[in-house]
């Protein structure tokens, strides 16, 4: 089993290569103009971050798979989780590039991202399914014990994924927000599976850790570079993948609530806005609202990355 010596390594790695790759990467962005476009009906604030250097999840990728890929633990479960931070990763740089280099606003259309989506998903859903010793087995947090979904557990694994890459993305609105809610969720997903004997999992968790912290150097207020939707969207394909290998899907919602009640308060304001006319926040998603009544956007961000870690804690108390 993994110790925590070896993990330390992996996350300080994982960390150097980030912190490295930074400064080649950026001026790189910043050369080829790939500048983060604003909406003018967001808070007046983010005008000042027109023209910050967008893909920069490009830098975590790298340093996620090159510490990985090196460490000596690879088997199938650590291929399944590099290709959905992969495939999420690429769906989410043709969007980027589609959107910052040919200049069209909106990237690709929502049914195409969809379904690139849903098929990485579905691929993840019967290997689980088909590989694991639980099956269609899933952990009920709190009840100590598993639930059998039988044919329900690909749909359903499959909309987790789709639903968590979208809800990271969404997160991703505020300088080190998503960067910060991951590093705890995965850093929370990372001694877990050294816990529960997934020593490859634990090591990409690692290496996600890592990478999310070295970000924080290049993304935390003021960001220089923002990860997009190539970074958020890798993000939040490899958070899902690494909860649904260990049967622990149901957790997702637990430790990443954040991400949940940033997808939900957008689900409720379009639906408030088509069925009343009105808006339930001031803008969606949550954490502008915040920002709308009158929060600094360090306080936002910081808020919550302690809400996160009350959940990872949560999380854990809802394993024994």
């Amino acid at each position: 089993m993994i110790q925590y010596k070896q993990l330390i390594t992996t996350i300080v790695i994982s960390f150097f290569i980030t912190l490295i790759l930074g400064p080649i990467v950026i001026p790189i962005l910043q050369r080829l103009k790939v500048g983060q476009s604003i909406r003018d009906e967001g808070p007046k604030t983010h005008m000042l971050k027109s023209g910050t250097p967008t893909m920069g999840g490009l830098i975590m990728i790298t340093a996620i798979c090159v510490t990985t890929l090196t460490s000596g633990m690879l088997n199938r479960d650590l291929y399944v989780i590099l290709f959905a931070t992969i495939s999420f990763g690429l769906i989410g740089f043709i969007d980027d590039f589609i959107k910052v280099v040919l200049k069209r606003n909106l990237g690709l259309k929502a049914y195409q991202k969809l379904i690139g989506q849903i098929i990485v998903a579905i691929i993840i859903a019967v290997y689980q399914s088909s590989i694991s010793i639980s099956s269609t087995k899933i952990f009920i947090p709190f009840m100590n014990q598993y639930l059998d979904f039988g044919i329900l557990y690909i749909p359903f694994i499959a909309t987790v994924v789709v639903a968590t890459a979208n809800s990271v993305n969404l997160t991703d609105g505020l300088d080190g927000l998503a960067a910060g809610v991951t590093l705890i969720v995965s850093s929370f997903f990372s001694l877990i599976a050294m816990n529960w004997g997934y020593p490859s999992i634990a090591v990409f968790c690692g290496a996600l850790t890592g990478a999310c912290l070295g970000f924080l150097r290049f993304n935390a207020h003021p960001a220089k570079v923002f990860m997009g939707d190539t970074g958020s969207m890798a993000l939040g394909g490899a958070i899902a993948t690494i909860a649904i290998l260990m049967n622990l899907t149901l957790l997702i919602p637990i430790v990443g609530g954040i991400y949940f009640v940033e997808a939900l308060s957008v689900i409720l304001q379009v639906a408030s806005y088509k069925i009343t006319g009105k808006r339930i926040f001031r803008m969606s998603p949550l954490h502008h609202h915040y920002e709308l009544k009158g929060w600094k956007e360090t306080k936002v961000v910081v808020v919550f990355w302690s809400v996160t870690l009350l959940l990872c804690i949560v999380g854990l108390f809802s394993l024994n």
